[in-house]
């Protein structure tokens, strides 16, 4: 983080880092600089750094400075997609005949591409309880490369101690990956705990409306940020011009709504543990949720992402999902309207027959920032 940010609160800092207003006309939203090259001030002359929109683009540099700032980081880079950002990740820390630890409850597009892409060019991995630091160590290899978390986990909202994994990283020589998707840079900053590397699906809660497809990456490490902005450009899958504008714009409002997901997410869980037809609901702000204590440590506030579980299986669970009316049946999350899905039948369909499946009686919540009681009137009928 610059130091003209180090010591303003995280609301100040999502408005103003990387929004400096235009030097032409003043304008204080960054321009959307829709341009693919830049006249060059004779050969190799480069005006402000800037040659051809793959290497570096106005608008996203804005984004990424943004980026670096939110997370406590010394770079941020963005890119066209949560998976585009994890594949120029594991391209640049992992040669092949490297091992990887990952999660037992992951995102189904990330088990997806360790296991029919990554593992395809030579790298292994394996699956640990990322929320018992003693099964992460044990997990490790002479060969392991990295350990890979998510917290809050996706679909079934487990919680990893960051700061305890990240002490086992360092002892083993190897770099602690988190993404955290799940809870922004709101609720949790994840550097600061000890990670060496935090992946964002800027689609979700950074966008924060439905209407943009990215994702990030931003390290403390310099040297590991030159690395990976150069597979950046070497590989291209970056952030389009008016992508990284849509996401400043989301982000400016980040804390304001991820507070009213976290407050509508409390309220709907309520309503769900006394329901006769939910037997068990996964939210780590339930006092009854195994990472509680851990996520009350390491989070501003829980999230506004709800799973549970049906009477009934998984039939059941699909028509609960099929029986909403304002709760929209959709993937993705993070929107400011709520969405519902089956997991095992959707997002996480990659992952049948792994490690890594969830259960059939499972439903999925986005809990989004409209009114509490809709919300909560709308599970009820929809539970039936």
């Amino acid at each position: 983080m610059s130091d003209s940010h180090s010591t303003q609160s995280f609301e100040t800092v999502a408005i103003h880092a990387g929004n400096t207003a235009d030097p032409l006309t003043g304008a204080v939203v960054p321009p959307i600089y829709q341009v693919s090259t830049y006249k060059q001030d004779g050969v190799g002359g480069l005006r402000g750094g800037y040659e051809y929109s793959r290497s570096a683009n106005p608008t996203r540099t804005a984004l990424e400075e943004n980026l670096a700032a939110l997370e406590g980081g010394r770079r941020g880079l963005a890119f066209a997609s949560g998976l585009a950002a994890e594949d120029c990740l594991l391209r640049t820390l992992l040669s092949p005949g490297d091992h990887v630890v990952i999660p037992n409850d992951a995102y189904g597009g990330t088990f997806r591409l360790f296991a029919k892409v990554v593992s395809r060019w030579g790298v292994e991995w394996s699956v640990a309880d990322t929320s018992d630091p003693e099964a992460v160590r044990a997990a490790l290899t002479d060969r392991t490369k990295a350990i890979w978390v998510e917290t809050p986990s996706n679909p079934l909202l487990g919680i990893t101690d960051i700061a305890a994994v990240a002490q086992i990283a360092r002892e083993a020589g190897v770099r602690l990956v988190v993404d955290n998707t799940f809870a922004s840079p709101y609720l949790q900053q994840p550097l600061a705990l000890g990670a060496d590397v935090v992946v964002h699906s800027m689609t979700k809660y950074m966008g924060g409306h439905s209407d943009v497809v990215g994702g990030a990456l931003v390290v403390d490490d310099a040297e590991l940020g030159e690395e990976l902005a150069y597979h950046q450009n070497a590989m291209g899958a970056v952030a389009g011009p008016f992508d990284a504008w849509l996401v400043l714009r989301g982000i400016k409002t980040l804390a304001v709504r991820m507070d009213r997901h976290s407050e509508n997410a409390t309220k709907v869980t309520e309503m769900l543990t006394r329901h006769a037809r939910v037997s068990s609901v996964l939210y780590p702000g339930l006092p009854e949720h195994p990472g509680h204590e851990v996520a009350a440590k390491q989070m501003r506030s829980f999230g506004g992402m709800v799973s549970f579980r049906v009477e009934g299986g998984e039939e059941a669970a699909v028509e609960v999902c099929n029986r909403a009316k304002l709760f929209t049946l959709g993937e993705s999350l993070g929107g400011v309207e709520s969405l519902i899905e089956h997991p095992g039948r959707m997002t996480h369909a990659s992952v049948v027959g792994s490690a890594l499946e969830v259960p059939g009686d499972l439903v999925r919540l986005s809990v989004g920032i409209e009114s509490a009681d809709d919300l909560v009137a709308d599970l009820q009928q929809a539970l039936g």
